[in-house]
């Protein structure tokens, strides 16, 4: 089925829109920009370029992707959005391109539920199969991993990373870097637990969502420093079917963290 684009809208000839692809009512779309498969964009938004948008997104109204970054180091150099598959992207949401001082692509990535209002700044790397609840706002640089949820009205501190699995609150203010698994809140920030409902619903056995929880209480219940702790959680490799992988991933979080995590 050839796209389908309002009589309103005003798609500019150098776009590039595939098949099923859907256009709105008063949306622009600019030059350059590409629309993958059977696609959906509400009315009123606007796509600058450039844009790559994948297959099967369901891009809500007045949403504005791929906008300039707001970096008052930005010059005009030619940075993009890469927006992937599945994404459901909700009202009013803004998504800045990438800078040249971070390879220039702010990316997203696939079957994302991404809520009113969220802001993604400039060369933010969102994972796949996230949550970001209504006004979640993330700033520059900063990563989010695979199956994370950010909580509504959560402020993320430029160049943080968000761990995957991992659970923040309502309102959470995060300046350091929230490793795989945990849950946190607040202002301060705090970790509150490790998000076992979370690994549950995505099929984890019990014995790995028990090798988790060893991994939380030495993290972060038993007084250890930080190397002291990575050395525990090491020793933990080989006892349960299936998590050497967790506390793999959990160990490279910690080894490549450079704002520190929260403690």
């Amino acid at each position: 089925m050839p796209a389908r684009v309002h009589a309103t809208a005003l798609v500019d000839a150098a776009a590039e829109l595939a098949d099923g692809v859907e256009i709105g009512p008063y949306t622009t779309v600019g030059a350059g920009v590409r629309i993958g498969e059977g696609t959906t964009i509400g009315s009123h938004c606007v796509i600058e370029s450039p844009t790559t948008i994948g297959r099967g997104n369901r891009i809500g109204s007045h949403n504005a992707l791929g906008i300039a970054p707001q970096d008052k180091k930005y010059a005009g150099e030619p940075t993009e959005l890469v927006i992937g598959d599945g994404n459901t992207i909700f009202q009013f949401c803004t998504f800045s391109r990438g800078t040249a001082q971070d390879g220039g692509v702010t990316r997203v990535g696939d079957d994302n539920w991404i809520m009113a209002y969220v802001h993604l700044a400039h060369d933010v790397r969102l994972g796949s199969h996230t949550i970001l609840a209504n006004n979640a706002t993330l700033a520059g640089h900063v990563h989010v991993d695979d199956w994370a949820i950010v909580g509504g009205l959560s402020g993320i501190h430029q160049f943080c990373r968000i761990g995957a699995h991992v659970m923040t609150g309502f309102q959470s203010h995060v300046s350091q870097d929230v490793p795989p698994f945990m849950t946190v809140s607040g202002h301060p920030l705090a970790v509150h637990g490790f998000n076992a409902e979370g690994l549950r619903r995505r099929g984890f056995s019990r014995e790995r969502i028990g090798l988790v929880k060893q991994m939380h209480r030495l993290l972060y219940r038993e007084g250890l420093t930080l190397e002291a702790a990575k050395t525990a959680i090491a020793a933990l490799k080989g006892t349960v079917e299936g998590g050497d992988a967790d506390v793999d991933r959990l160990l490279g979080f910690l080894a490549a963290s450079t704002r520190g995590i929260v403690r």
